[in-house]
């Protein structure tokens, strides 16, 4: 079942991810909630001040975000965790329109290659003037894009990229720090 996106709505900070986990937001019913990613990106975010709280265990658990608002480029799990390009095509709308609804955005973290790049299509169709050559993912990249965003990358904080030490804690951390530098 399709996950929607959550947070504050006058949120200047967007954390965008590619999709929920089978047996995180697909079970629970919110995003990088009851998983081993949303506990890496709940504590960060409580770290820096956008969550009330480190940990997120279901959607009834007493998580508020502060300034955040969090999404999925795709907003239902994905089949062995790839979504095909049907699955993007169909949940874009959904991205597009909380994008539209976002105002007053100002710092987006792309959680992994996909989110970020699948990002900027969105900016794209939403008539942003996003350069040419496009921004590219690398963890910690950081672009200033000409509407007033800035777009950060980051490894996503998935157990493929955190077991294998390819994604360590004080590497996810200088990504919000980074973020809310940039609000600040």
């Amino acid at each position: 079942r399709p996950v929607s996106g959550f947070g504050d709505p006058n949120a200047r900070l967007f954390v965008v991810g590619l999709a929920p986990a089978a047996h995180g937001g697909n079970r629970t019913g919110r995003v990088f909630t009851g998983d081993r990613s949303g506990e890496w990106l709940y504590e960060a975010l409580h770290r820096f001040g956008f969550a009330n709280q480190p940990h997120s265990t279901h959607r009834d658990d007493g998580l508020h975000l502060t300034d955040c608002y969090i999404a999925a480029v795709v907003r239902c799990a994905p089949p062995g965790n790839k979504p095909r390009p049907e699955e993007f095509d169909a949940c874009r709308p959904y991205l597009l329109e909380e994008l539209r609804l976002l105002g007053k955005l100002r710092v987006v973290v792309g959680l992994g290659k996909i989110a970020f790049d699948h990002y900027l299509k969105a900016c794209r169709e939403l008539g942003h003037p996003v350069p040419s050559p496009a921004p590219r993912f690398g963890h910690g990249s950081v672009y200033r894009l000409s509407w007033g965003v800035t777009l950060i990358g980051s490894y996503h904080p998935s157990q493929q990229n955190t077991f294998t030490g390819t994604l360590t804690r004080p590497m996810f951390h200088s990504v919000f720090k980074r973020a809310r530098a940039h609000l600040a």
